[in-house]
């Protein structure tokens, strides 16, 4: 699954550099203004921070949201406490699309991550050309040559790469790039498997300079509470916000984050 979606993604990338060349997207990147500075946002505080997800569909639990207007939903996302705005910009499978991350970056004050299957140079210069700060590298998707050299592009535009991980040697592979912020994902994304618990078990092995980033299974204030215990910094939470009322969803999340501070303190 992750080598079909990776390999459309590059396959539309491929077919949008047709229409802009990329001489083009890195005219429009170097215009943009300077990108947001995303470890600042996200970095370890007293109390939990949130990435809200622009988020309509996704190959395990197909349609979710219509979302007609993505700046709107980042909206109430910034007005619910969220740190940063996740955009899925994938359209095949997800219904995402350059121009959400576009209206989104135009709507809200925060960072913006560009959430795609992202293996090219060309993808990571369309990012910044679309306003965005964070872009995600998925470390199983890539070889480490390739993560190391897209990661480097990515500081070099001015961006933060965010390296999503699902394993020990990706953990560690993360950290041999330099990473600053470091996902687990608890979505298997060859199987599609959730475990919650992949996060705990994986924690210590982030270098302690990065971000700790936990990813899905996220449907309750008590997934949050679990997280946070279990040594998260931030957590991506895309579903539960799109099927539900967004800054009520929020505030609760956040309240439940709060409450798991201390049971992390006193590990």
């Amino acid at each position: 699954m992750l080598a079909d979606l990776t390999a459309g993604a590059v396959e539309d990338a491929r077919t949008r550099s047709v229409e802009r060349p990329p001489a083009a997207v890195e005219e429009a990147a170097a215009s943009q203004p300077p990108a947001r500075d995303a470890v600042a946002a996200l970095a370890p505080a007293d109390r939990v921070k949130i990435i809200a997800e622009v988020k309509r569909a996704s190959p395990s639990r197909g349609d979710l949201a219509s979302i007609p207007d993505p700046a709107a939903q980042a909206r109430l996302y910034e007005l619910g406490g969220a740190s940063a705005i996740s955009v899925l910009t994938e359209g095949r499978r997800f219904k995402g699309s350059l121009a959400d991350l576009e209206a989104v970056r135009a709507a809200v004050a925060l960072p913006v991550l560009r959430k795609d299957f992202i293996a090219t140079e060309y993808q990571v210069l369309e990012a910044r050309a679309s306003g965005a700060d964070i872009v995600l590298l998925i470390a199983a998707a890539l070889e480490q040559d390739v993560l190391a050299r897209l990661h480097a592009l990515t500081l070099d535009l001015g961006m933060t790469p965010l390296v999503e991980t699902h394993s020990a040697d990706e953990v560690e592979r993360a950290a041999d790039v330099g990473a600053r912020l470091i996902g687990v994902n608890a979505r298997d994304l060859s199987t599609f498997a959730l475990d919650r618990d992949l996060f705990g078990r994986l924690a210590e092995r982030i270098p302690a300079d990065a971000v700790k980033i936990a990813e899905s299974a996220v449907l309750s204030p008590e997934d949050v509470a679990h997280y946070r215990a279990a040594g998260a910094d931030v957590v991506l939470i895309g579903e539960a916000l799109v099927t539900g009322d967004p800054v009520a969803t929020l505030e609760a999340f956040l309240a439940a984050g709060a409450g798991a501070a201390d049971r992390r303190d006193t590990k």
